[in-house]
């Protein structure tokens, strides 16, 4: 069975988004990189084993695959963005009502039945999903109990307010798979739902 990947940059005092214009990633998918080394390898590591994307309709409305698309294009030759080429090959799947075409290239729309859409990409062969999106289409996501593993890539950064994702699930009891501290600040910490 496939498992549903939900990596999300966090800050310190659990926030994934600031509610005032602070600059608070090490990356904030520009030309400025923060990330050490180690950190640009082993994030390749996690998507050389990903060929589905779940994507919410506001990250492919808002560009996400033409801005993968276009670094994919821009460095062929860097490994550290092999991750971009592995977006634009990986099957996109974006599950919403409001749309009812796709306009990507390999980019299936379906209905926004997220239980039933989640637990038939799980069904299938291959590898592990990746999951992209705000913070509401990750909250609905972890309410609805479909995320097999959190990578939270926390941020060297206190925000004191923002936008969370855990608000709408509920207590939950997760059991940590690993933690790694990097060079430039960054600690990626990986759990999983507890029982």
């Amino acid at each position: 069975m496939k498992k549903l990947i939900l990596q999300m940059q966090i800050s310190v005092d659990g926030f994934v988004g600031a509610n005032a214009d602070h600059r608070w990633q090490l990356w904030e998918w520009g030309e400025d990189n923060g990330w050490d080394e180690e950190l640009k390898r082993d994030f390749n590591t996690v998507f050389a084993g990903i060929d589905t994307i779940l994507l919410s309709r506001k990250m492919a409305e808002e560009g996400y695959l033409t801005h993968w698309g276009n670094a994919a294009k821009k460095y062929p030759a860097d490994p550290f963005y092999a991750f971009a080429q592995r977006i634009v090959e990986a099957r996109k799947v974006v599950p919403t009502d409001r749309l009812k075409t796709s306009r990507w290239e390999r980019t299936t729309v379906v209905s926004g039945d997220l239980p039933r859409e989640v637990k038939a990409l799980k069904a299938g062969e291959g590898g592990d999903i990746a999951v992209f999106g705000g913070a509401g289409f990750a909250s609905a996501l972890i309410a609805a109990g479909l995320v097999d593993e959190f990578q939270l890539f926390v941020n060297p950064a206190a925000l004191g307010a923002g936008r969370r994702i855990f608000d709408q699930g509920g207590f939950r009891n997760l059991r940590l798979l690993g933690s790694k501290a990097y060079a430039c600040g960054m600690v990626v910490n990986r759990y999983a739902p507890s029982g």
